[in-house]
């Protein structure tokens, strides 16, 4: 039969005969995700064995400056630039007004100016704002980081008004 097409395992606890080993993977490969603020390595690997690179948690400012270094690491090691994915971890903090933003910012212990320079803080219309400038700068992908759980809510907030303004 086909390599991989079934399977079969004899263990203690478990014996399994001819399973079908499903499901395939989705994929031919599992895409390698490298990120971080180091200024010389981390650019070198990403461009030598990333199919994606992520910023995590940093400003705009900051994230240009890092996807510029692995775009030319990239280029320096025979790649496109352009031949990956460039992405943001970011933390969110959306309200309806400011004393919501103020109020969930407070319940994860950080502040509104600072989630604001360095995150996804403020109104839905302020948060896509952001987003789409982030999105200028080549990131492609964010994920966002949601820090208070128990606020359902904020989810709900960011999925019925954030997200439906991306399309």
């Amino acid at each position: 039969t086909e390599a991989g097409a079934e399977f079969s395992y004899e263990g203690r606890h478990y014996q399994l005969e001819k399973s079908p080993a499903l499901p395939k993977p989705a994929q031919a490969k599992v895409p390698v995700l490298i990120g971080g603020h180091g200024a010389t390595r981390t650019p070198r690997l990403a461009a030598q064995y990333a199919d994606e690179f992520n910023m995590p948690f940093a400003s705009l400012e900051d994230s240009e400056r890092q996807f510029g270094r692995v775009r030319a690491a990239a280029e320096a090691a025979g790649r496109r630039g352009d031949d990956l994915v460039y992405s943001n971890a970011l933390v969110v903090c959306v309200g309806k007004d400011d004393a919501e933003v103020a109020r969930r910012a407070a319940a994860i212990g950080r502040e509104v100016h600072e989630l604001k320079a360095n995150g996804l803080a403020g109104s839905p219309a302020e948060v896509v704002d952001k987003l789409g400038r982030y999105a200028a700068i080549g990131s492609s992908r964010a994920y966002l980081q949601i820090l208070d759980l128990a606020d359902l809510d904020h989810l709900e907030l960011i999925s019925a008004q954030v997200q439906s303004q991306l399309g």
